[in-house]
């Protein structure tokens, strides 16, 4: 084997095609396509790491006319336009392509594969290898003693031999071949008539076309289907055949400005490359770039080494004291020993004040040969009373678990002017994930030091207080550089947007301590009550799987989707309504709940799951997450991850927590009040509804919420045209669908499934309410007029959610964007509502000393631990302050109920 490392052609246009239609939809946070990018770029660093020495050209098709068009008007006839989203992203891949300093090749008048054929026939006759790289399987005809086929997207490798063993002929015949039978995807006609078992007979029988020709009365005798026939069509064809064989050549003497020896890789353009997997969002390729290992060979960026200072005497500690007593601004930053807010406790303190600048006070690492520290609790007593001090301005990065850990150390923090996280969150909720690193990465084009980086992974995996000073002093500095310099670059952009910047400083950002607070608190937990119903359970879930073996009449894993796609669909039959990704039949949820309308077992087994779930998720686990020093469990709530504003939380998860079931409900039974308190449950009231009413200004709905009646009962009388009085449970319930389902974006289909109705049915339903509610069908329509134009929609406070997908190509993607469209200012007009009712009954209860608080907030709803005798004043307070969070169209109603049970008190 030769060892001059081989010329790499690349068939671009090839891989572009391929990429769109093999690769998911991908798109940036702005709604940028990136599918197609991500799969060529991919390739070609994988070409690049797999041919370090070889010059890597890269050769697309160029736009206009070839010389084939010219030949026969219908070449490639039947090829669709490039779709628009792909067109999108041939500029951004030549662009890449370019900064990765490999040669691009964009030839006038001929194909990609003329370019190739040529370059790989000039290297060829010199004896050089050539490996091309390609999907197209005309391609084979190029391959020859030197010359192979790879191709990336299936590792398959095309030598000599391997053509022949794949095709049944040698590459030297593959355009013989593509004359008889002819192409579909280029529209090239062959021989009518003649198919490609065919067209492999004739070539090893007979030979090359013109040996077919000169021999076409021994074609009737070849052991040939239908053989006779076949001669005929072949002279009647013989015309199409030629000029097929002239379609299907792949040129290798077009004239060309480059010759094999002129391909060359040349360095990457570094900044080109930061620039583009910044826009295109391709972290993992920035973040490699960034710490140089780059498979295009970029080597290290250059960068300002940052001042970053490790404080171990008092007198550096004074001096950086007195600077951050006379600071406008300072980032704060805390190690810790875990990240259980409970436990945790602080290993060490991080401060900067200007960018590129920031200093580490280790305070309790506790390895073998610790250099001398400052006394934590010393240091601690001197940082309280800046800490606490509300006129000192502090930004940090989720400032609430800093606040928390704090607390452990009986310092309440004050002063929190800023969270980037927030910052970042509210200026896109969806742009990027809001954790510090991924924000350097996308806004600062930097990638930081990971914490596994300095701690390692695993079981392994030290704790901060474990990790050497060398490590952790310039890991903990750059955090708070970091978020520092995030915030001078995400501030200025947030205040150039007057509604999102009044949703950070007015609602999210004042919500840092609530919830610290709430968090801290904690719920009570009969631990008696859960241990019960888990072995409750556990016998309801043997029986459901006693029933499932008996339905199946064998037993089986009721947890392996294998098994059971088998016993549903091979052995019971039952229709597949939907497949996986790799083809299996779905047992997915939603599956089994439209199985179950008609069969058994799926019934069985939708029971099972849920009970199941519940065991695993609550009866059992919750027990196991109470804090042995409190009593209580602690849940974390989180500000920047749902799209829309809602809180979520986790450990545990309290938003799904199910209430339409009798377990469910048990489940809120074990949350209690403490003795001599009571659980208070406070909820708005149909508030999606009412924000669709006020958004809406539709009278038939204002008018209900305003006379106080049913919404549901005065949906149904309006579309089934029945006096209220006359309202069946049956009617109500659908309009309940209806309602609920409009302000989703259910089409008519959705709402059909729901209610198992006709098509048509649920369609006329649909048509009837928007001739009655007809502001509904206004407000729609102009929302997704307004965010096809704008590219977002807002809350009724100023909040945004970008749609990216809102003018996408993709008739589902964009019909899935318009949903949002509609359903999002709804849902997150009520997360702003709710969260601005939290502050208000937060202040309340600071102010007014009332022996009550803050436990939880779920929903639409927010439940409070309550003195006994304080119920009362709780109850009305919580209803006029929660019902005053917004001043709507239409009243905001709430109710408050009380019990000894989260349950009783709902």
């Amino acid at each position: 084997m030769s060892k001059t490392p081989p010329i790499v052609l690349v068939d671009g246009s090839s891989y572009l095609y391929r990429a769109f239609h093999a690769l998911p939809p991908l798109n940036t946070s702005t709604g940028e396509p990136t599918g197609a990018t991500k799969g060529v770029i991919s390739m070609l660093r994988r070409l690049c790491k797999d041919y370090p020495d070889s010059p890597i050209a890269v050769v697309f098709d160029a736009k206009g006319k070839t010389f084939r068009d010219e030949l026969f008007a219908d070449y490639k006839a039947h090829r669709p336009s490039m779709p628009e989203e792909l067109r999108a992203q041939v500029e951004p891949i030549h662009a890449i392509v370019r900064a990765m300093g490999l040669p691009l090749i964009c030839e006038p008048g001929v194909e990609a594969d003329d370019v190739i054929g040529t370059l790989a026939r000039q290297a060829s006759s010199e004896g050089r290898p050539v490996v091309i790289s390609t999907g197209d399987k005309d391609m084979a005809q190029l391959v020859d003693s030197n010359t192979t086929l790879v191709n990336t997207m299936t590792d398959t490798r095309l030598d000599e031999a391997g053509v022949l063993e794949r095709f049944g002929i040698p590459p030297q015949r593959i355009i013989d071949f593509l004359a008889l039978m002819g192409d579909k995807v280029d529209n090239i006609p062959g021989v009518p008539g003649v198919g490609e078992k065919t067209a492999l007979a004739l070539l090893q029988e007979l030979g090359g076309l013109d040996e077919i020709y000169a021999n076409l009365e021994r074609v009737a005798t070849l052991g040939i289907r239908g053989a006779k026939a076949v001669a005929s069509k072949l002279e009647a064809g013989k015309d199409s055949a030629y000029l097929s064989y002239q379609l299907a050549t792949i040129k290798t003497d077009v004239p060309l400005h480059e010759s094999p020896d002129d391909l060359r890789n040349g360095e990457p353009d570094i900044a080109a490359l930061r620039d583009w997997y910044t826009q295109l969002e391709f972290r993992a390729w920035l973040e490699e770039l960034l710490a140089g290992e780059d498979p295009a060979g970029a080597p290290d960026m250059p960068a300002d080494d940052p001042a970053y200072e490790i404080i171990t005497e008092q007198a550096d500690l004074e001096r950086w004291l007195a600077r951050l007593e006379v600071a406008e601004l300072f980032a704060f930053d805390t190690e810790t020993t875990s990240l259980n807010y409970m436990e945790a406790q602080i290993v060490g303190v991080s401060f900067a004040l200007v960018p590129g600048e920031a200093a580490y006070v280790p305070l309790a690492h506790d390895y073998l040969g610790v250099p001398e520290q400052l006394d934590r609790d010393a240091v601690l007593a001197q940082l309280k009373p800046l800490l606490e001090n509300e006129t000192r301005a502090k930004v940090g990065q989720n400032l609430k678990y800093d606040a928390s850990v704090l607390a452990n150390h009986d310092i309440i923090l004050r002063g929190i002017r800023h969270d980037t996280m927030l910052e970042s969150y509210v200026l896109n909720s969806i742009a990027t994930r809001h954790d510090m690193d991924s924000l350097a990465l996308k806004y600062l084009g930097r990638k930081t030091t990971h914490f596994a980086d300095i701690a390692g992974k695993g079981a392994k995996q030290l704790t901060f207080n474990q990790i050497k000073l060398e490590d952790a002093g310039p890991y903990a500095a750059e955090d708070a550089d970091i978020t520092l310099c995030l915030h001078q670059l995400l501030w200025p952009r947030l205040q150039a947007m007057p509604g999102p910047s009044s949703v950070y400083t007015d609602i999210e950002l004042p919500l840092v301590p609530v919830l610290s607070r709430i968090e801290r608190t904690g719920a009570l937990l009969s631990m008696d009550l859960l241990h019960s119903q888990s072995l409750e359970l556990e016998s309801r879930l043997k029986t459901l799987e006693a029933e499932a073996h008996e339905l199946a009449g064998q037993p089986f894993n009721l947890g392996s989707p294998k098994q059971l796609g088998e016993i549903l669909f091979e052995k019971l039959e039952l229709p597949i309504l939907r497949k996986t990704p790799k083809g299996a039949a779905s047992t997915a949820e939603e599956v089994l709940a439209e199985l179950a309308l008609d069969y058994p077992l799926p019934k069985v087994l939708q029971e099972y799951r849920g009970l199941s779930k519940l065991k695993s998720t609550y009866t059992d686990k919750l027990p196991e997450m109470v804090n042995p020093r409190t009593g209580r469990i602690h849940t974390s709530y989180h500000q920047a991850i749902t799209a829309t504003g809602r809180l979520s939380s986790s450990d545990p998860n309290l938003q799904n927590i199910p209430i339409r079931t009798l377990e469910g409900r048990r489940i809120r039974q074990a949350f209690i009040a403490a003795p001599g308190y009571c659980i208070v449950a406070a909820d708005y009231s149909q508030i999606e509804l009412r924000i669709m009413a006020h958004l809406s200004s539709d009278e038939g709905l204002l008018r209900a919420f305003r006379d106080g009646l049913d919404v549901h009962q005065a949906t149904a009388a309006e579309v089934f045209g029945v006096g209220l009085e006359s309202v069946s449970p049956e009617q109500r319930r659908r309009a309940k669908a209806i309602n609920f389902g409009l302000i989703y974006g259910m089409s008519a289909f959705g709402l059909a499934r729901q209610l198992q109705l006709g098509r048509k049915e649920a369609q006329e339903y649909i048509e009837r309410y928007f001739e009655r509610y007809p502001g509904v069908q206004t407000y729609m329509d102009n929302t997704r007029a307004s965010a096809r134009e704008q590219g977002y929609v807002e809350t009724l406070f100023g909040r945004r959610l970008y749609l990216p997908e809102i003018n996408a190509s993709n008739k589902m993607r964009a019909q899935a964007a318009e949903r949002t469209a509609i359903n999002a200012p709804m849902q997150g007009t009520a997360a702003d509502i709710i969260k601005k009712a939290m502050l208000t009954v937060d202040h309340w209860l600071q102010e007014s000393g009332v022996d009550a608080r803050m436990i939880m907030q779920v929903h639409d709803e927010l439940v409070l631990e309550v003195a006994e005798d304080s119920v009362p004043e709780v109850c009305s307070t919580l209803c006029e302050l929660m019902s005053g969070a917004a001043e709507l169209a239409v009243p905001l109603l709430v109710e408050a109920g009380s019990g000894k049970n989260w349950d009783e008190a709902h």
